[in-house]
């Protein structure tokens, strides 16, 4: 797996340790923004320490083809990247994201015969015409992206795409390759994040800080707020674990299906901590300029592809989630 020691990555370690007891998880992570400390409590958090083992290197520096060869993985887990949406150097993200070693992982997982399951974004969309219309975003709506790192995660995609149509063309089955569209992911193991997390913990540290809850004009600006735990689940599911055995190969949407204001995340976060909303009433401000030009006002994720090709269904309420979040911040933090 590339990108354990992440947040989304150290979580579904955990999972996979406590769902394949005995298994042999291998991590690789250039530690630019993973930390040991995220596997650790992945793991204390399912009741187990970690037990597999980490090579900390980039992505880059690998020869995939005698990687793959050498640990013959039952699946592949490719989450590895550089996440940070405000990155503008663009020839990095692009180089580390979707440059030549991407199509050198796919080729070695296929010649083996290996799932590849990879972590893609909701940030592929930009603002297509659902956003002004207020509804679910369909696979097909992407394509736009308004950053560097959306555009190099639909880099990824069509590489994918351009990979399947070669294997195809040459009598080939499509190879077991499923590219997951992340939405907005909140949950434990997020902390290390820093200014990248989610609203859900940044609200939730503001409170517990004895602050208001600060969100721009005002808090309707909507997104599709989805819990780490069904994100582990949709992973699994591409690589045939909890799902269907035979996944299709393919592009999905992974969030949870439902919108969920800023305004109203901060309320959950309230419900979850006990503190009423008089006595933290959300502060707003204006949205500046620069990132108003830029700036999803809505997302929401269409799963009906999720659940038909991956055999996948949400089953975390974001709200619910949410509040149970921000108390076991309040109880494991202080």
């Amino acid at each position: 797996m590339t990108g354990g020691c992440g947040f989304i990555g150290a979580n579904l370690v955990a999972a996979l340790q406590n769902q394949r007891p005995g298994c042999h998880v291998v991590v690789l992570d250039s530690m630019r923004t993973g930390t040991f400390a995220n596997l650790v409590s992945a793991c204390e958090r399912q009741g187990d320490a970690f037990e597999g083992q980490v090579i900390a290197q980039n992505i880059r520096d690998v020869y995939w083809p005698d990687f793959v060869e050498h640990f013959a993985p039952s699946a592949v887990f490719h989450l590895g990247a550089i996440t940070d949406t405000t990155v503008d150097d663009e020839s990095e993200m692009i180089e580390e994201n979707a440059g030549e070693t991407w199509p050198e992982i796919m080729h070695a997982c296929a010649d083996h015969e290996i799932p590849l399951v990879y972590a893609s974004s909701a940030a592929t969309y930009g603002t297509p015409p659902q956003t002004e219309a207020k509804t679910p975003f369909p696979e097909s709506a992407a394509g736009k992206p308004n950053n560097v790192y959306g555009f190099s995660k639909w880099l990824m995609e069509k590489a994918h795409a351009r990979y399947e149509r070669q294997c195809t063309a040459a009598g080939n089955s499509k190879p077991w390759i499923v590219g997951l569209r992340y939405f907005n992911v909140f949950g434990p193991g997020e902390e290390a994040k820093g200014k990248m997390a989610s609203m859900a913990l940044q609200l939730t540290r503001q409170i517990l800080d004895g602050k208001r809850p600060k969100l721009f004009e005002f808090g309707e600006q909507a997104r599709d707020q989805v819990y780490v735990d069904d994100i582990v689940a949709i992973t699994l599911a591409g690589a045939g674990i909890g799902g269907r055995p035979d996944p299709e190969p393919g592009v999905y949407n992974a969030g949870s299906g439902r919108v969920t204001s800023f305004e109203e995340v901060a309320e959950a976060v309230r419900q979850g901590l006990g503190i009423s909303k008089s006595d933290r009433p959300t502060e707003f401000t204006p949205m500046p300029p620069a990132i108003r030009e830029f700036y999803q006002d809505f997302t929401c994720a269409d799963m009906s592809n999720a659940e038909r090709g991956l055999g996948f269904k949400p089953a975390c309420d974001p709200a619910e989630s949410v509040s149970s979040y921000a108390r076991w911040l309040a109880d494991n933090h202080g």
